[in-house]
């Protein structure tokens, strides 16, 4: 039982803790708006890693030969709404900058914690990394091991759950405390400006592979 617990943190943490392009959105989305919505946010990225987790001890080495065909495709996509997203960031951050003076009130972006945890959870699930990812691990152990039983399999697929759900709330404190501390309407602009432009490079990169 604590070998599954230990592999399942492992697991959960070496998946999440690489900074990509929905770790840079969540920071940023969790700055321009509030705590709440970037603890949703952070949670929808938990649940979809801890999905593909579940996926990968349930469906094995079957799952390899479904990926395969739709990874590129998925790639493409993920990298498609990722580009939106932060010239959606870009534009919102500028118009906001252009009405601050005539606008009083809040200049944050409008989304709701349901929104932010639905979306985040559909990003996540379009990386086909995340699942190959978990494969990969459950394979590898089974491999080297006897199969576990039930009771394992659910400690290791709620220990990758868990250790996601702490990195990705880490982020969103970090973006919190961003938030906070760059309160000005300049200060947020640039923020906003700078996550999109890395936004952007992440998405290009998830090309690269492709060519």
């Amino acid at each position: 039982m604590s070998a599954a617990l230990v592999a399942g943190l492992l697991a959960g943490f070496g998946i999440a803790m690489p900074v990509g392009a929905i770790a840079t959105y969540l920071v940023a989305l969790t700055a321009r708006t509030s705590l709440g919505t970037g603890v949703a946010a952070a949670l929808g990225v938990a649940t979809a890693d801890g999905l593909y987790a579940l996926i990968a001890v349930v469906g094995g080495s079957s799952l390899t030969r479904f990926i395969e065909p739709v990874a590129l495709p998925l790639r493409w996509a993920s990298a498609l709404v990722l580009v939106v997203l932060a010239l959606r960031s870009a534009t919102t951050a500028i118009g906001q900058y252009r009405k601050r003076h005539s606008v009083s009130g809040s200049d944050r972006t409008p989304l709701s914690p349901a929104r932010a945890y639905l979306g985040l959870t559909g990003m996540t699930l379009l990386n086909p990394t995340t699942v190959v990812y978990f494969t990969a691990l459950v394979l590898g152990s089974r491999a080297t091991a006897a199969a576990p039983d039930r009771m394992e399999q659910s400690v290791f697929v709620l220990a990758a759950f868990a250790a996601s759900a702490c990195w990705q709330l880490l982020l969103a404190g970090g973006g919190a405390l961003l938030g906070r501390v760059l309160t000005g309407g300049r200060g947020r602009l640039v923020t906003a400006l700078v996550s999109s432009v890395l936004i952007t490079a992440l998405a290009v990169h998830l090309f690269v592979p492709a060519f």
